[in-house]
């Protein structure tokens, strides 16, 4: 979890009861009184009980479950579409349920934007006429707000299609206008409730892609609603799971993956495809087997230390490629002064740490070493090995990658 200083949304001791007599109702929900029995018995339906999460600046936290776990019921307490029966929502500090009518609808169209489910684009209006609606709501002068509503049309691949009409696109296009709206208003939290489930499988890949494009250039806190595992664990920079409106688990998608806290989180996960959700960081041990040394002589000392007969040579310029221990012996014998240079390693092709796992397979199988894990400035930052990913995902797995 990142550090409690960066947090943007907290929420606390949240309840939602649905019915004529919320608040009597309460009473029995405290008791102990589950969700079917409290509308079999009591005609009152359980949205949410005694939920408490963190969300915190620039991320993308995912909120997901089956339907009726109340993701939908919780997204909706941000912005206060949703009033709670009991519980407090603070954002940056502070407590919506204490703005009155002015203030709260500043904080709406200012602070938060929502991209909906069915895309909410009105239909009479052009394209850019719907990117720039919360701006003219906001008051923004309209020569303004359609220049930026033409910039963020541009930013999501819609350039040429101001003039159109929602009817006249496809639903991805109309959910890409649906991203520059919510977008354009520059507001810092973005709620997306199903955004992409009503899309295709090919336009919901590609609209996963674009949000992740985004969010590495915009840094936007993002809350995003799903009942699609493989979804949440793609957008995810922590994941909450719902279950009959309580919160069961929270954590990165790894933990999720890999320390499923509850009966029910573990049915969920179970059936995932591992080597496409998780990432080389996640399996990756550190560089153990690091050869720093100048001279041939420095180098056999520090490979004599090493668990293997092998090490990953680090100069100035980074990772440089695999010298082995039998070569270092050899060279020592004729120089142990010498220096370490490109005659003493053998290149060994480097893997990222944000390498999805099912492509680092084949090299993982091919190769007798570990592989070494690189960050894009060619510093060595960790090693993948054969039996850590044997470990995480299976012998069937890698058996069949082979």
């Amino acid at each position: 979890m990142l550090d409690q200083n960066n947090e943007l949304i907290a929420i606390r001791n949240l309840y939602k009861v649905f019915g004529r007599k919320p608040e009597q109702a309460m009473t029995k929900v405290k008791a102990g009184v589950g969700k079917d029995e409290l509308l079999a018995e009591h005609d009152h339906t359980l949205g949410l009980k005694d939920i408490n999460l963190t969300i915190n600046k620039g991320e993308i936290f995912v909120i997901m479950g089956l339907s009726g776990s109340g993701k939908s019921t919780l997204i909706r307490h941000f912005n206060r579409l949703i009033d709670p029966t009991e519980g407090q929502i603070l954002v940056d500090g502070v407590d919506v349920m204490s703005l009155g009518k002015k203030d709260l609808e500043q904080f709406r169209r200012h602070k938060m934007s929502m991209v909906f489910q069915r895309f909410g684009l009105m239909p009479h209006r052009s394209v850019i006429e719907n990117v720039s609606y919360g701006l003219a709501v906001q008051g923004v002068k309209k020569k303004e707000r359609l220049e930026k509503a033409a910039q963020w049309l541009e930013t999501v691949g819609l350039k040429g299609y101001e003039e159109q009409y929602p009817s006249q696109l496809s639903g991805g296009q109309q959910q890409r206008v649906g991203l520059a709206r919510a977008l354009c208003t520059d507001a810092e939290i973005l709620l997306m409730d199903e955004a992409f489930s009503a899309l295709d499988p090919l336009i919901r890949s590609e609209m996963q892609d674009q949000l992740i494009e985004l969010q590495d250039k915009l840094h936007k806190t993002i809350v995003f609603i799903t009942h699609d595992l493989d979804e949440a664990l793609r957008l995810g920079d922590r994941i909450a799971i719902l279950k009959d409106g309580e919160l069961v688990q929270v954590g990165k998608p790894e933990e999720i993956l890999l320390q499923p806290a509850t009966d029910y989180v573990e049915a969920f996960v179970k059936d995932v495809n591992r080597a496409r959700a998780l990432t080389v960081e996640t399996v990756m041990q550190p560089p153990v087997s690091r050869i720093t040394a100048t001279t041939i002589g420095e180098a056999l000392e520090q490979m004599k230390k090493l668990p293997e007969d092998y090490g990953y040579y680090v100069n100035d310029d980074g990772y440089q490629g695999v010298v082995l221990r039998e070569t270092l012996e050899k060279a020592f014998a004729e120089d142990a002064d010498a220096e370490v240079d490109a005659s003493v390693w053998e290149p060994l092709d480097a893997i990222s740490a944000d390498a999805v796992l099912e492509t680092v397979i084949p090299e993982t199988l091919e190769t007798e070493y570990h592989l070494p894990v690189v960050d894009e400035d060619g510093e060595l930052q960790g090693e993948l090995s054969r039996s850590a990913l044997v470990e995480v995902l299976g012998d069937t797995t890698t058996s069949e990658a082979a």
